[in-house]
């Protein structure tokens, strides 16, 4: 099954010509509390996009799914609302999906689930090594529809040095084998254009395969919108980059017998990668 794949935007404009292309889900991304304080140091994108965006996006799409990602559980402070209102304006303002980011407690996914209450899927982001340690009891709980596996984050929370390190460690295998034991829809990371990236793109998509996943982000390096004006250029990118991870999927579905020799150039790419890394910090 070809994996889903989803695009963060709040632009009208961007969200048609990925849905156009054949992009699966477009995804506002809603979540800013603590997430500069966590990732701060790094060269990640911290959207905070907002209940408009939702609507907005709405009233454009008529194929592609609406995820939304909310904030992490929280209360209601002078800053901002609680879950439970933010979860509820989402909900009404038109989301197909809602994804809860950074959750640590099995407490707080019960709490996701019982706002949702089964008026829109539910997917979960597992990114923090506590979530991990509770997964099993997690799994148990009814009312998930799917995780994605949040490597960039995950990665933050184990000290790793470079985020696909947890696709060589074993990490990601392992989560992903017992999510697909509970019989629940689950992806992992992001992957950019094809060639690009300091792990080449086709490696990450054939490691999808591998380990059964069935949705990813396009990341910033698949497309970034900020840096074109002309939306005909844009629209190229889309249509090449989309067709181009099709037709390399269709090649896993034929030959899943090289997927041995893709983990051994995995893996020698991502140690090249953190030995990059390692050397431009030790400059």
């Amino acid at each position: 099954m070809p994996l889903k794949l989803m695009y963060i935007t709040n632009r009208p404009e961007i969200a048609l010509i990925a849905e156009k292309n054949g992009v699966d889900r477009i995804f506002v991304d809603m979540e800013y509390i603590g997430k500069a304080e966590r990732q701060g140091n790094l060269d990640t994108v911290q959207n905070h996009h907002t209940i408009r965006d939702i609507s907005v996006l709405r009233s454009v799409l008529t194929q592609s799914e609406l995820l939304v990602r909310v904030n992490p559980i929280h209360e209601k402070t002078s800053e901002y609302t609680s879950s439970e209102e933010e979860i509820e304006a989402a909900i009404q303002a038109g989301a197909d999906i809602v994804m809860l980011p950074y959750f640590k407690t099995v407490a707080e996914v019960k709490r996701f689930l019982r706002i949702v209450n089964g008026r829109v899927k539910t997917m979960l982001l597992l990114e923090t090594p506590e979530a991990v340690d509770a997964l099993n009891e997690i799994l148990l709980i009814p009312g998930i529809d799917e995780i994605h596996i949040g490597i960039n984050d995950l990665s933050i929370g184990y000290g790793k040095r470079f985020m696909f390190e947890l696709l060589t460690d074993g990490t990601v295998e392992r989560l992903c084998r017992k999510i697909r034991q509970k019989g629940i829809f689950y992806g992992f990371g992001g992957i950019a254009s094809l060639g690009r990236g300091l792990v080449p793109a086709e490696m990450i998509i054939k490691e999808h395969y591998w380990l059964g996943s069935q949705m990813a982000i396009l990341s910033r390096s698949f497309c970034n919108v900020d840096r074109y004006v002309d939306m005909d250029a844009v629209e190229e990118i889309f249509f090449r980059g989309v067709r181009e991870i099709r037709t390399l999927e269709e090649e896993c579905a034929r030959h899943a017998r090289y997927f041995t020799e893709n983990r051994k150039e995995l893996e020698a790419a991502v140690r090249n990668a953190v030995e990059e890394l390692e050397a431009k910090q030790n400059r």
